[in-house]
């Protein structure tokens, strides 16, 4: 055993803008919006929004900061 650590931090990923809304607390309609003016960290795979749950909460501390 080297001592070193190779384990990488979980990353959750929230798929759809109606799991989206869930987690920032908006409706599903106002999260598809902010999500195609490209107000909130995510990125489209295909035809679903894909965004990063910590990217999600640190988006929006700073915000609140």
């Amino acid at each position: 055993m080297t001592g070193t650590d190779t384990s990488t931090p979980a990353i959750t990923l929230i798929w759809g803008a109606d799991s989206i809304s869930k987690v920032i607390g908006r409706s599903p309609r106002s999260t598809f919006n902010m999500l195609e003016r490209g107000e909130l960290p995510a990125k489209k795979v295909g035809r679903r929004w894909v965004a990063e749950h910590g990217a999600l909460v640190r988006f929006f501390m700073e915000t609140a900061a």
